[in-house]
């Protein structure tokens, strides 16, 4: 231990694994697979929006979103996000975090029922509500990133608080799997008719009544897991973290850890002076010394989640596309629109349940055996790799005896993308910065991998819509699109290894001795942790 370290602190660090701790992954871990579900379920529902509001009477193929219009239904809800990881993340460490974390879920609850009661006279009424609640849902959403990221941080010991924070954010593989299988349950109950109709007399035939339920069900279902949580987040304590070193409030930090660890601590009230003293927990986030100590490290947070965020949402929100443009999902005239849930519903649960799940969990189990570093550069090397393979003999994939392969290389590609680095960008940034800025650091970054998945949302759509004119009638996207974006996709991986070398390795050391927040011996702790370039 630290000469300056605080014995509530150490005790934390060495603490053995306890009840409290899993209480802790499954009350944040609850707000994750809410925020999976409500981020990922539209995907599965978009067509049905085509098909309902944008049906094109005495045309023989079903409504299609318009591009502008899917884009903004896809997107609008990661433009709310990365609003919310900023400000919540400020008010995390202005406000504390417990108290800014029931606000999120809250919004979360209101926004998930809100949407499903989109309103409006007309396709661009009904939309348009759509858009405005899924805004504020993200919002919501983005609140949780940095919070549930830095309660777990600051609550799990040093040699496992790379797998509890991970456990976190696997919650995530969850929630995408829940959606799956909500919309199977739901267009199930509702699929009465023929699930092969005949256009030709009858366009707009799977537009009845019961097919708008459907959607609206899907999406308000996110509200259920996120209010079954509120209560118990709203039981958790302050951490000692920010209690003891941003709030200074020795003995309140004594007496909530003496509740949660069952130990009798005593307020060091001289200790936290001491602490707070010294010129390393003073400077602010926008000064020369915090550029110093931290500016490469909040440079590669950034901009590996960046990246990762580009190709991880576009892979994920546009699977259908990709299904329909391989000709695993048929074409939309062969069935009607409650099937067609059905069927997308179906492919994407196969690729979670295969590929998303397995790839969070492998995380969880090695992260702190081989160390974030090695982790996240091996993920981008992989999704390099699959994309690439996928991408370069594309036709070859197309071809009906070669679907399987293509389906395989293509959940690789997930299960490296979390057993890789979209679980360690959100691991890191909650553990290299200091207790006062950490909530902030993280909210920046995970605000700045939003920014990639509002990249990937909006321009991985408009590329995938590239159509070969001889399939026009039959409105899915050809191996153009497809292909280019997938070669971009890989590219964009590959610079994420690059930039990986920017990112410290944290495995094993205490919160305070990764920041330099104790002493003078713990100024320099990443010189021992940062790979050389």
């Amino acid at each position: 231990m630290a000469k300056n370290q605080l014995v509530v602190l150490n005790a934390l660090d060495v603490a053995k694994t306890q009840w409290y701790h899993f209480t802790a992954i499954i009350i944040a871990g609850m707000g994750f697979f809410t925020d999976a579900y409500d981020l990922f379920s539209i995907s599965l529902v978009t067509k049905l929006l085509g098909r309902i509001y944008y049906h094109v009477n005495g045309a023989p193929k079903p409504g299609t979103l318009p591009p502008n219009v899917a884009a903004a239904v896809n997107g609008v809800a990661f433009c709310g996000t990365l609003a919310g990881q900023l400000f919540f993340g400020w008010l995390g460490d202005k406000l504390g975090r417990k108290k800014v974390y029931g606000m999120t879920l809250m919004l979360m609850v209101i926004c998930s029922i809100a949407s499903g009661l989109s309103f409006g006279h007309s396709a661009k009424g009904v939309i348009a509500t759509l858009c405005f609640f899924r805004f504020w849902l993200g919002f919501g959403t983005g609140g949780d990133y940095p919070l549930s990221a830095t309660i777990m941080s600051e609550y799990a010991s040093k040699k496992t608080r790379g797998a509890f924070i991970a456990a976190v954010f696997a919650m995530q593989g969850f929630g995408i799997l829940a959606g799956g299988i909500v919309a199977l349950i739901v267009s199930t109950s509702f699929d009465h008719a023929d699930p092969a109709p005949t256009y030709e007399n009858d366009p707009v035939r799977s537009t009845a009544p019961e097919a708008d339920y459907i959607w609206r069900i899907i999406l308000m279902f996110g509200a259920v897991p996120a209010a079954l949580t509120y209560y118990w987040r709203m039981k958790m304590p302050e951490t000692a973290r920010y209690t003891a070193l941003v709030a200074k409030n020795a003995k309140q930090a004594a007496s909530d850890m003496s509740r949660v660890l069952q130990v009798d601590f005593v307020a060091e009230e001289q200790k936290i002076e001491t602490i707070n003293q010294h010129p390393s927990n003073s400077f602010g986030l926008f000064s020369k010394e915090f550029a110093k100590k931290h500016g490469l490290h909040l440079l590669g947070t950034t901009v590996c989640w960046f990246l990762l965020d580009i190709a991880y949402y576009s892979s994920n929100l546009f699977q259908k596309d990709i299904f329909s443009a391989i000709g695993w999902i048929p074409p939309a005239e062969t069935m009607n629109a409650i099937h067609e849930v059905f069927v997308i519903a179906k492919a994407q649960t196969l690729i979670a349940l295969c590929g998303t799940v397995p790839g969070y969990w492998f995380t969880v189990a090695f992260i702190d055996r081989i160390g974030r570093f090695i982790i996240q550069l091996m993920g981008f090397f992989f999704m390099t790799v699959f994309m690439f393979a996928l991408a370069i003999p594309y036709h070859h994939w197309t071809l009906k005896d070669n679907r399987i392969g293509f389906l395989i290389m293509y959940s690789l590609t997930f299960f490296f993308a979390n057993f890789g680095p979209n679980a360690t960008t959100f691991v890191v940034p909650a553990e290299i910065f200091p207790a006062r800025l950490r909530s902030t650091c993280h909210g920046i970054s995970a605000a700045c991998g939003k920014a990639g998945a509002i990249v990937g949302a909006f321009g991985f759509l408009y590329a995938a819509q590239s159509t070969d004119p001889a399939k026009t009638d039959a409105g899915y996207p050809t191996g153009i699109g497809v292909k280019n974006s997938l070669i971009v996709l890989g590219v964009t991986s590959f610079f994420g290894i690059l930039l990986t070398l920017l990112v410290p390795e944290s495995k094993g050391k205490s919160l305070e001795e990764l920041t330099g927040e104790n002493d003078d011996e713990t100024q320099d702790a990443f010189s021992s942790t940062t790979v050389p370039l």
